[in-house]
C-alpha cells in the first residue's frame, strides 16, 4: 500500500488522536496548531509539528501543507477559523480534505466549500454507541453508504450448530453473510455450509432495516 502524507490542522483531543494514530501506522504526518502546548506534546510523535494559524494561507503555504496528500481540519469550536482553514487548504491544492464539523448547518457549509468528507464526531460516535447499547449482540458495524451496513453480530446459543444458509434463520431477511470470526480464525460463508458456533462473530451485509429486524429477533429470541 502506498504511503500517504497527512497534514492535521488543530491538535486538540480529536486532531491529536487522528494525527497520532496516522503516525503510528507509519504515515508522514504534519501537525499544526496555534497552541504551543499542543504542538510540543506531539513533537516527538509526528514527522513534524509546528505552531501556525490555519486562518493564514501564507503560513500554511510556508509549512508546505499544499504538498500533502490529505488535510484534516480538526479545529474545534472556532467556526470562522474552521471555515477559513478549509478554504485555505483547498486553495493550496490539497487533493483530499476531511473536516470536523460542529453541527448540521456547518456540515452543509463545508460541503459547499468542497470538503471531501465532513465529520460530526460526537454524533457519529453517539449513533455507534446507541446501536450497540440497543442490541448487545451487535459488536460493531460499518456504514457503506446508500443505507447499507456491515454488522458484526455475536452468535447466541440459539444459533449454535445452525448452517449459515439455514432458511429458517435467514429467509425473511434480505441479508448476505460475508463470513464469521471464530476466535482468531476467519471462516468463509461462500459455500453456504458453514455451521455457526455460539460466540462466533457473524459478519452480515444488508440494509439498516433488515439488519435491525434480524438483530432484534436474535435478542428477543424470535
Amino acid at each position: 500500500m502506498k504511503t500517504r502524507s497527512f497534514a492535521v490542522i488543530g491538535l486538540g483531543t480529536f486532531g491529536s488522536t487522528v494525527a497520532s494514530e496516522l503516525a503510528r501506522f507509519g504515515n508522514p504526518v504534519l501537525g499544526i496548531d496555534t497552541d504551543e502546548r499542543h504542538v510540543t506534546r506531539l513533537a516527538d510523535t509526528l514527522s513534524e509539528a509546528i505552531i501556525a494559524d490555519g486562518k493564514d494561507e501564507a503560513a500554511l503555504k510556508e509549512a508546505g501543507v499544499g504538498n500533502y496528500d490529505v488535510a484534516i481540519v480538526a479545529i474545534g469550536e472556532d467556526l470562522e477559523a474552521n471555515i477559513l482553514c478549509t478554504m485555505n487548504v483547498k486553495l493550496l491544492g490539497v487533493e483530499t480534505i476531511w473536516v470536523k464539523a460542529l453541527n448540521r448547518t456547518h456540515h452543509r457549509i463545508l460541503t459547499k466549500l468542497g470538503a471531501d468528507r465532513v465529520i460530526l464526531p460526537e454524533q457519529e460516535v453517539g449513533q455507534h454507541i446507541a446501536q450497540m447499547l440497543h442490541n448487545p449482540l451487535v459488536r460493531d458495524y460499518v456504514s457503506l453508504g446508500n443505507g447499507y451496513h456491515v454488522v458484526d453480530f455475536k452468535v447466541p446459543a440459539r444459533l449454535d450448530g445452525k448452517p449459515v444458509n439455514d432458511p429458517a434463520v435467514f429467509s425473511k431477511y434480505d441479508l448476505r453473510a460475508l463470513g464469521a470470526m471464530r476466535e482468531s480464525q476467519f471462516l468463509s460463508c461462500e459455500s453456504g455450509d458453514l455451521k455457526l458456533k455460539e460466540g462466533d462473530k457473524l459478519l452480515l451485509l444488508g440494509k439498516r432495516v433488515d439488519l435491525r429486524h434480524f438483530g432484534d429477533d436474535l435478542r428477543d429470541g424470535a
